[in-house]
């Protein structure tokens, strides 16, 4: 024993690897799935069906939406180090945040709140009116694309369904997208990573670690965009593109 830190999560000898206390080559290899395995590091334990098949379903969702800010990134980084596929992959992970695929924590932690509240209705009616009044963006809604809805969230909320999730988060989240549409006097989407909010909260994740899911998905997308970047040469494209587009304004050189 060591009065030390200690970790719960693997080690290895000369024969054999152990993880959370399974062998790794008799336990596991062939036996659990990749999105099996996600949970069971993350969580501690190994999923039910219902827990695989929702976290599966975020991960599918949020790997891949074309040439965002991740995929430009990356592409542009491959380009310049094209030897070394983790520097570009790591660049185009280090764009997911509060803007683009990492919300789910923003909207994740309302809800977490949401469902401690003794009177929901009044707790999304006061969210809606903080935030809009604000003119804050409300996490998990709108999209720049998806509109009038973000065709993903209604498939994530019937995969929950039939895969037996319990519902009350997803609930909670169409509740307060009610209060939001009531307050703004429009309609704005749910967008995916607001369902993906709901969905792993239903799975027992916590709001504060739901962004490395959306790193773990990414990175399978981003692989895709480098290797196609070695067939197309899109980043000479984007970088002309820019600076035909993007003139200088500054001030003029000096001739004297």
């Amino acid at each position: 024993m060591t009065d030390g830190p200690t970790t719960r999560i693997a080690c290895s000898d000369a024969d054999s690897v152990t993880i959370r206390g399974e062998n790794l080559v008799d336990d596991l290899i062939g036996k659990k799935t990749f999105t099996e395995m996600v949970y069971f590091l993350t969580r501690g334990r190994h999923p039910s069906p219902t827990e695989t098949a929702i976290l599966d379903a975020c991960l599918v969702t949020l790997m891949e939406h074309g040439f965002t800010p991740a995929a430009l990134v990356t592409r542009i980084t491959a380009d310049s180090v094209p030897d070394q596929v983790q520097v570009a992959m790591a660049a185009g992970l280090l764009t997911v945040g509060s803007v683009f695929v990492g919300t789910m924590e923003g909207c994740a932690a309302i809800l977490a709140r949401g469902i401690e509240a003794p009177d929901a209705e009044a707790f999304c009616a006061g969210i809606a009116r903080d935030y809009l009044s604000a003119k804050r963006p409300l996490p998990g809604f709108g999209h720049p694309f998806h509109k009038p809805d973000d065709p993903r969230t209604p498939r994530l909320f019937a995969v929950a369904e039939a895969a037996g999730a319990e519902g009350r988060y997803i609930r909670l989240l169409k509740m307060l997208s009610a209060a939001v549409d009531r307050e703004a006097g429009r309609h704005l989407t749910i967008n995916a990573t607001g369902a993906i909010a709901a969905l792993l909260l239903e799975i027992d994740f916590p709001a504060d670690v739901m962004r490395a899911v959306a790193v773990i998905s990414r990175c399978g997308g981003l692989a895709g965009h480098i290797i196609e970047e070695r067939e197309t040469r899109s980043a000479r494209t984007i970088w002309a593109l820019t600076e035909a587009n993007i003139p200088y304004d500054g001030p003029p050189l000096s001739r004297e």
